[in-house]
């Protein structure tokens, strides 16, 4: 035995290594079989090999595999568990294998090696090798399973089990190559199919009908498409099963249980696919006579989750808390006796389970359709097929969400900088164009909604009242929602409404709201006795009305999905937002307890608990996670939260469009009227009793009552539709202007002064109406602005008609007088914000205002009520056309009312102080006196005249200009005004001054777009400039020994004006200035103003006015067209100025140590100045500057960048601003000009060197007035520049390496001398940091050689454009830097091993890159004699001393000493090998390794 299976080892090993040849292989199968019987060892290495030789030998077809294959079946049948495990999975890969070589083998075969065979359906195929083996496979599995002889496996039988297994394997794998293959795709219709409907036909057993029922599966999911009337068939068996139709075999015998969850659990992947249901549609629901696959499908879940209401409970929680069907005494004693029976039960051990659905206890741990090794059907539990039907219902309606909101969202995209977005309408699939796939597709959506949502409702909204834990009630809730959002985006209004009008009834149960109403706060006795277990009882049985009923969590979840769905469907509910807010105001009542204040949700008794409410979360639910675990939909159930959600309902109209709008608000007033006719109605009734009950109005109350609004005595706040019509009104005050009257002005004004003008209203709801109409008002004049003028007028009057409907109502009593004087103070309020800008209704003001001197009018005593069938069309209440004419004397009252005629003479007052009705003489008058006034030595009366008034007046004008006619007195007008500013701006008061430039500068900023180019230069030219140069010649006046004060007042006020100009350029600059006839003056003039500030000015208007310049030319933006060229010439002229001024920063005498005249500011918005104005530059010319300009670019700034700053910035861990901006511009400069890199090495170069050679003094003076003469010295380093500019250099090197013109003009040469300097120092080096731990400068100066010395050395002699003497030059320049860092000295460090390990490095570097091309012809002689003795120098390890000459003691010379210190330094100067003993004693040199 131990020979077999070394022999099998050996073979498998051979056919590993493909040694085995393709004739032996029959003569190997058959050994194999013949061996096969001897052991268990000998039979799994019998398996090893044959996997590895069918996997190796892919030509094995035909018999040869049949005898492989067979060999598995066989040992498969052993009754040995690991023979036969391994066998399967063996069998299992090599048929998967068999499949994927027809993947694999894609060439065409020769037609010799193609094989005919006949198809079950008589046709005649040509196969290739491969696949007629995966053909014959599949057949012969089929065959096998459906207990038939194969056609090419030798098998007599095999397990049907075993068969649908590989079956399923294959189809699971392949499923896309059956569809490529028609031949193996026939043998599913005439093979499997049959097959399978026989094996669940019959009566079988589990584990057969398991796997026929996960062949099904995949096949309704796979081959739907191909498989049209076999899917058809097997899903409507499935659904026959489900639903209870389809309950005994084909032999009389009832089905098991098991079946039917099978079923159940198929059709639940099913449900999960949205594709696939849409393609079932398709093929069988779209037609009139087709099978209706979904539509029963549906049908069949809802049957199957509404038949045992017993087994699923009702959930006590959807009909309120406190809220019970009866409160008798019988019912409670009810109670206690299933409390006392569930706790005899427990104490025995008897389990008792409430009925419901929750996944803990109706959930299997693996589904039955997946438990493949049970022989018997699990214990399934018996909630589980309910929970499965309601999983099925919930994948349904995701998938309807999943593929329809998608492309809703697709349809309405938010794009970018659009605006504010508006919730978008239903998608109106009709007029869409039918060509778009999208398009197609929701329609097929719709048509299956249509179908199917009678079913789905019924069965979700039975499922919502059902006891279901919180997980499948959230799921539920979810599915409820999905459906309802996309029955709306399609479009489909009865859906939609049904689906929102059944989550308001689960979100506000009836119940609730009536037994709210029927609710009185109890009283608590003071005194009590003893209680019986009688009374005991009974106070139980009147619990549930002992504390005010509150909503469940499950009401509130359903509340906020309502609330979320209406959100979403905003801009298409139409008509039916008056149910949604129906709901939503009876939420608020029950919410904030009967509309009177919030509270929070009250906790019923202990004993009432179980019944009605699920147990309070306590702390020990909390730390056990319950909390937590709960779904999201059932998290933030506060009432404030939801009260928030129902706010932001309302504040969503802002989003919708003009029509969604009026529906919504239509909807708002038509519940408002109701509410108000049956509260009137309510009075009438107790006013007159004797009203028969047939009569419309009591009909009409009792109407409303039925719907759960009840009218109570219990005192309101309010009326909730009155208070949200303010609301929104407010929200889309925007809509009441811009949009047409009828949208929303019309409609919710109407309605407010309807209210408050019905006598027989409350007066509690018309002081509200008032109050809201009120706020409304207020803000309209306020948001008038960038409107026509006609517009203006049309809403101003509008707006003051409406507010003369309130002003102007009749009555005498109290709530009319407070009607009367809300009104009043609103058209105060009106006025003192916006009398200036009423262009119309000064007669209706007025006779507002003159009313209130007139005698009030007695109300009458009845008036027409709202009517019936008025309400659907127009939710206002009709009322008597107001009228101006004068009252009859007979109804003067003897008093007025003294109250309203104060308020009204506020009002008065404010209309007296106008300057609408001023003529343009007398604006021009007010102005000279407002000059006038701004000239005062009150320094108040002049502030409020230059910066209130006169800004008040330029208003004034400004909204005259806008008559074309008028236009240009006006501009002559607003000239004049800037003029008499333009004099105020050179007060002597700071305060004034400042004032009057804030003045003049906001009024054209705020009008700049309005001024014609005209106007624009007469700004420029007579104010803006006069105003520089008068401030300047202003400040020229005052003594430079004046106070300190005084000087520094004036150049702020030289920085505002800079400022302001520099808004005023960055803002218009494009948009006007530009188009300007003498542009090019107004900028050369401009860059003249800020080059006279930077040279003669003191520092802080220096950096104002590069910032200013700098925000001018920001604004070009990208210019096009003619204003490119106009910015060019703008940069020229610039370019000059700036050149003219860093000229005069790098003059000798503008550069005293320590002394600098400017700042680091300074110098920072200098470079930023010239970084914008190259950005604009290059973008004018589109291309870079010339070499000559990028020259003396760079020796500006090289100058600035060593300029002797009176301030210090530390500049050792960091790049200070102006030396991180000075290398952001030549790192921008473009190196494709010629000459470029070469510039900008020998600069980087000329900076490296900064930190060793050009260090500054700055001088601080101690701030101590006792110690004037001490000085403290700080120095900047550079040495972030030198850390960040030494890579910088070896890496442009590495890119220009190739360039001849660096090698020529000595460029290279810099770039070395600049590293020299670092390497020759070594320890001498300053601190490369102060805080941290920075490589030392020589190394990283070492490091950036070696890249540099790498790439030249074997460059410099190749470069025939330079001459020997360069070359020369260059080694020269790399042999001084080889002897600094070989010769340097490192007595302070010389133990230092890292150290001495990089110049290990280094020396190796040398010898690799630099000493193998000295023997190079154009290197001279001395060049290499001189790296020899560098090497020799480096290289010694003694040192000849003197030490062992010693010196008397009493410090006589000894006659000796000199000649000896003579052969000293004769031998120390002699070569090594000259040297050939010496008697002078020697020392050891440090570092004998580097030596070596």
């Amino acid at each position: 035995m131990g020979k077999i299976s070394l022999s099998l080892g050996a073979l498998q090993r051979l056919i590993a290594l493909k040694s085995v040849p393709q004739r032996a292989l029959p003569h190997v199968l058959g050994t194999m079989g013949e061996v096969m019987s001897q052991g268990v060892d000998i039979q799994l290495r019998i398996l090893q090999v044959l996997l590895s030789l069918v996997t190796n030998f892919l030509n094995m077809h035909g018999m040869v595999l049949g005898d492989a294959l067979l060999l598995c079946f066989r040992l498969q049948e052993s009754r040995i568990a690991v023979v036969s495990s391994t066998a399967a999975a063996t069998l299992r890969q090599l048929v998967m294998f068999i499949f994927e070589k027809v993947v694999i083998d894609t060439a065409p075969a020769p037609a010799e090696e193609l094989q005919s065979v006949r198809l079950p359906d008589g046709t005649v195929a040509q196969l290739k090798p491969s696949e007629l083996d995966a053909y014959c496979v599949f057949e012969d599995l089929c065959l096998l399973a459906n207990m038939e002889p194969p056609r090419s496996l030798r098998l007599e039988s095999l397990p049907k089990t075993f068969s649908l297994e590989l079956i399923e394997s294959v189809l699971t794998n392949y499923h896309g190559l059956f569809h490529q293959r028609p031949e193996i795709l026939l043998l599913l219709r005439h093979h499997l199919s049959p097959l399978l409907l026989k094996s669940l036909s019959e009566k079988a057993a589990f584990p057969l009908s398991l796997r026929s029922t996960r062949v099904v599966f995949i096949l309704l999911k796979q081959f739907s498409d191909k498989l049209a009337t076999e899917s058809e068939v097997f899903a409507m068996m499935l659904i026959k099963l489900i639903s209870g139709e389809e309950t005994a075999t084909s032999d009389g015998s009832r089905r098991p249980s098991w079946m039917r969850v099978l079923a159940t659990e198929v059709i639940r992947g099913l449900c999960g696919d949205a594709d696939l249901m849409r393609r079932y549609w398709q093929s069988y629901d779209s037609e009139a006579d087709g099978s209706r696959v979904f539509a029963s499908m549906i049908t069949a879940l809802k049957r199957l989750v509404t038949e045992r209401p017993g087994l699923l409970g009702t959930s006590q929680q959807m009909q309120g808390l406190g809220v019970q069907e009866s409160n008798k005494l019988e019912h409670v004693a009810g109670m206690v006796a299933n409390a006392a029976t569930t706790t005899v039960s427990g104490a025995l051990g008897i389990h008792s389970t409430a009925p419901g659905l929750s996944l803990e206890s109706c959930m299997m741990k693996l589904q039955c359709i997946d438990q493949l090794d049970k022989a018997d059907a699990p214990m399934i539990p018996e909630g589980y097929i309910y929970v499965l039907g309601l999983q099925c219902l919930v994948s349904i309606a995701d998938g309807f969400a999943s593929s329809v909101l998608p492309a809703f969202a697709t349809f309405n995209p938010k794009l970018p900088n659009s605006g504010p977005t508006r919730l978008p309408s239903a998608l109106d699939l009709d007029n869409s164009d039918p060509s778009n796939p999208l398009v197609a597709q929701l329609r097929v959506e719709r048509r299956m909604i249509e179908d199917g949502w009678p079913g789905l409702l019924a069965a979700l909204s039975f499922l919502m009242g059902t006891n279901l834990s919180d997980d499948l009630f959230s799921g539920t809730l979810a599915a409820l929602q999905a459906l309802t959002n996309v029955s709306g985006v399609l479009g489909l209004h009865t859906p939609r409404d049904a689906f929102l009008s059944s989550l308001s009834k689960l979100a506000i149960p009836a119940r609730v709201v009536s037994k709210l109403d029927s609710w009185v706060e109890p009283v608590t006795p003071r005194g009590g006795s003893g209680m019986g277990v009688v009374d005991g009882i009974a106070a139980l049985a009147g619990a549930s009305v002992s504390t005010q009923p509150p909503l469940s969590d499950r009401n509130i979840a359903c509340l906020k999905v309502l609330i979320y769905s209406a959100t979403f469907l905003g801009g298409s509910l139409g008509p039916s937002w008056f149910n949604v807010l129906e709901a939503l105001q009876n939420a608020d009542y029950v919410l904030t307890g009967k509309g009177t204040r919030l509270t929070t949700t009250h906790k019923l008794p202990s004993a009432l608990l179980t019944a009605s409410r699920q147990p309070t979360l306590s702390m020990d639910h909390i730390k056990s996670g319950q909390l937590l675990d709960r779904p999201m939909v059932l998290m933030d159930v506060e009432p404030e939260h939801v009260l928030a959600a129902i706010q932001g309902l309302f504040e969503s109209t802002r989003d919708m469009d003009d029509m969604a709008f009026h529906h919504f608000a239509v909807a708002l007033c038509k519940l408002s009227a109701e509410m108000i006719e049956m509260q009137v109605s309510a009075d009438m009734d107790e006013t007159n009793p004797d009203e028969a009950p047939g009569s419309p109005t009591v009909a009409f109350a009792h109407r409303r009552r039925m719907s759960g609004i009840q009218l109570t005595r219990t005192p309101r706040s309010g009326d909730f539709s009155v208070s949200k019509l303010g609301a929104i009104s407010l929200l889309n005050i925007h809509r009441m202007i811009y949009a047409d009257g009828e949208v929303a002005w019309n409609p919710i004004t109407s309605h407010l002064v309807t209210i408050l003008r019905h006598h027989l209203a409350p007066s509690s709801l018309r002081l509200q109406a008032s109050q809201n109409l009120d706020n409304v008002l207020v803000v309209i004049p306020k948001a008038l602005t960038g409107l026509e003028p006609e517009h203006i007028k049309q809403v101003q009057q509008r707006t003051l008609d409406v507010l003369a409907l309130q002003v102007l109502t009749e009555g005498g009593s109290p709530t009319v007088a407070d009607i009367r004087r809300m009104g009043l103070e609103t058209l105060h309020q009106i006025l003192q914000t916006g009398s200036h800008t009423l262009l119309v209704g000064w007669e209706v003001i007025l006779e507002m205002l003159s009313s209130v001197c007139r005698p009030t009018t007695s109300a009458p005593m009845s008036a027409r009520l709202v009517s019936q069938e008025s309400l659907p069309n127009t939710p206002t209440v009709p009322t008597t056309p107001h009228t101006r004419g004068t009252p009859l004397l007979a109804t003067f009252t003897e008093k007025p009312n003294v109250p309203l005629i104060r308020s009204a003479f506020q009002s008065l007052t404010l209309v007296c102080d106008t300057l609408v009705s001023l003529s343009s003489e007398q604006l021009k008058l007010c102005i000279s006196t407002l000059g006038l006034f701004g000239r005062q030595l009150d320094t108040n009366i002049a502030l409020t005249a230059a910066e209130s008034l006169l800004w008040s007046v330029s208003d004034s004008i400004q909204m005259r200009r806008k008559d074309p006619q008028n236009e240009v007195q006006y501009n002559d007008l607003w000239m004049y005004l800037l003029a008499e500013l333009l004099v105020l701006c050179t007060d002597a008061r700071p305060e004034v001054r400042g004032g009057s430039i804030q003045t003049l500068f906001r009024t054209m900023q705020l009008y700049g777009l309005t001024l014609s180019l005209d106007m624009w230069h007469q700004c420029m030219w007579k104010i803006i400039f006069p105003l520089l140069d008068s401030l300047r010649n202003a400040a020229s006046l005052l003594s430079p020994d004046g106070e300190q004060s005084t000087l520094s007042a004036w150049d702020e006020s030289k920085i505002l004006a800079l400022q302001s100009i520099g808004t005023i350029f960055n803002d218009f600059l494009i948009s006007k200035l530009i188009q300007l006839e003498d542009f090019d003056k107004v900028w050369d003039t401009f860059v003249q103003h800020v080059q006279t500030s930077v040279l003669e000015d003191s520092n802080s208007i220096t950096t104002v006015a590069f910032r200013s310049i700098e925000k001018s030319l920001k604004s070009f933006r990208e210019p096009a067209g003619i204003n490119k060229n106009i910015a060019d010439r703008s940069c020229e002229s610039l370019w000059c100025s700036w050149e003219i001024i860093g000229s005069q920063i790098a003059l000798p005498n503008n550069r005293t140590p320590g002394h600098g005249r400017y700042t680091q500011d300074n110098l920072v918005a200098l470079v930023d100045v010239v970084k914008t104005l190259r950005t604009l530059s290059k973008y004018a010319k589109s291309s870079e500057w010339t070499i000559e300009r990028l020259e003396s670019l760079a020796g500006i700034l090289k100058a600035i960048m060593t300029y002797p700053c009176s301030d210090f910035r530390p500049d050792v861990d960091a790049l200070t601003p102006l030396q991180s901006n000075i290398l952001a511009i030549f790192e921008s400069i473009d190196l494709l000009v010629p000459g470029a890199p070469s510039l900008l090495l020998g600069d980087l170069a000329h900076f490296v060197t900064l930190a060793f050679t050009s260090s500054s003094d700055l001088h601080e003076l101690s701030t101590s007035p006792r110690v004037n003469d001490n000085i403290k010295v700080k120095k900047v380093t550079y040495i972030a520049l030198c850390k960040r500019v030494m890579p910088l250099l070896a890496h442009l090197y590495s890119r220009f390496k190739n360039l001849a013109d660096i090698y020529g003009n000595g460029t290279v040469e810099a770039v070395l001398t600049a590293y020299s300097i670092p390497i020759k120092l070594k320890y001498n080096c300053p601190a490369p940091s102060k805080f941290g731990a920075d490589l030392p400068l020589w190394k990283l100066a070492s490091t950036s050689f070696i890249s540099v010395a790498k790439d030249c050395s074997p460059r410099i002699s190749e470069m025939k454009d330079a001459s020997d003497e360069r070359v020369a030059k260059i080694w020269r320049k790399l042999l001084e830097v080889i002897e600094g860092a070989l010769l340097a000295d490192c007595s302070s460090a010389a133990d230092d091993p890292i150290d001495e390990e990089f110049d290990h490095i280094f020396i190796a570097v040398i010898a690799t890159h630099i000493a193998a091309y000295l023997g190079h012809p154009r290197i001279p002689d001395d060049i290499i004699v001189g790296f020899g003795q560098v090497l020799q120098e480096a290289s010694k390890i003694h040192e000849i001393t003197a030490d062992s000459h010693g010196t008397p003691s009493n410090g006589d010379s000894i006659p000796h000493i000199s000649e000896d210190k003579e052969q000293i330094d004769e031998t120390n100067k002699l070569e090594s090998g000259q040297v050939i003993a010496t008697t002078v004693s020697t020392s050891i040199l440090p570092r004998e390794r580097f030596s070596y």
